[in-house]
């Protein structure tokens, strides 16, 4: 059994796709000209990538599309495009997403655009003892698919913060972004400086709640980070 997007050559194909800021609207077809309209409670073409399958296994076991479908709006995956902050009622939205690597940051960004109606402001950096060549990369997306970059750490690990963040500044072409070392500081700025209708994407830790420096694990919940800087506001 076949899925996607083009309807010429798969036997399931989702179209009609609705992206809101909160969630994703969209129709299955099926080989037979069956359709079945989902309401999801995920953002992003990739996310609806991964819901075809499933929603094809389901209706293959028998599933009805109403539990499908309940299923589907009350999906929750942490630190995938999150959105943590429509509980504070603030103008802008907040993001959080696991994306630490070219791809899964460049579709990040791409599906936000789609449903942005002012800036993208990314917060991004990258793990220290790993990848080098991805970093650049990782500046020069962030600094193409956004209007504003704050430039962090990650998990620098055994290297140190400022060197690994070099790298990622190597591959950047444009002057919409500021270095700033503390991911704290950083993620503080990004919302002080918000405007009406922005996005924040906070990029490359998702679900985790810690920071790797040298050899000590240290707490770090950006949740909680973003719960203390709008209190402090």
């Amino acid at each position: 059994i076949t899925y996607g997007l083009d309807e010429n050559m798969n036997d399931f194909v989702a179209k009609d796709i609705v992206f809101n800021d909160n969630s994703t609207k969209f129709t299955v077809c099926d080989k037979f000209g069956n359709r079945y309209e989902f309401d999801y409670n995920l953002v992003g073409k990739f996310n609806v990538y991964n819901a075809i399958p499933c929603i094809a296994i389901a209706l293959n076991e028998g599933i009805s599309v109403n539990v499908i479908n309940e299923s589907l709006k009350n999906i929750f995956v942490v630190g995938r495009l999150e959105n943590v902050s429509k509980k504070y009622g603030l103008d802008c939205d907040i993001y959080l997403d696991y994306a630490h690597t070219p791809d899964g940051l460049k579709n990040c960004l791409s599906t936000l655009r789609n449903i942005s109606k002012g800036r993208i402001i990314c917060v991004v950096g990258c793990g220290g003892d790993r990848d080098k060549e991805k970093r650049p990369q990782i500046g020069k997306i962030a600094s193409e698919l956004s209007d504003y970059v704050y430039i962090t750490s990650d998990n620098p690990r055994s290297e140190d913060p400022e060197s690994i963040i070099n790298d990622i500044v190597a591959g950047v072409n444009k002057s919409n972004y500021e270095v700033v070392i503390s991911r704290f500081d950083a993620i503080k700025k990004s919302i002080k400086n918000r405007k009406t209708n922005d996005i924040i994407l906070i990029a490359g830790k998702g679900h985790e709640d810690y920071q790797i420096l040298k050899d000590k694990v240290i707490h770090f919940d950006e949740r909680e980070v973003i719960d203390e800087i709008l209190k402090q506001k």
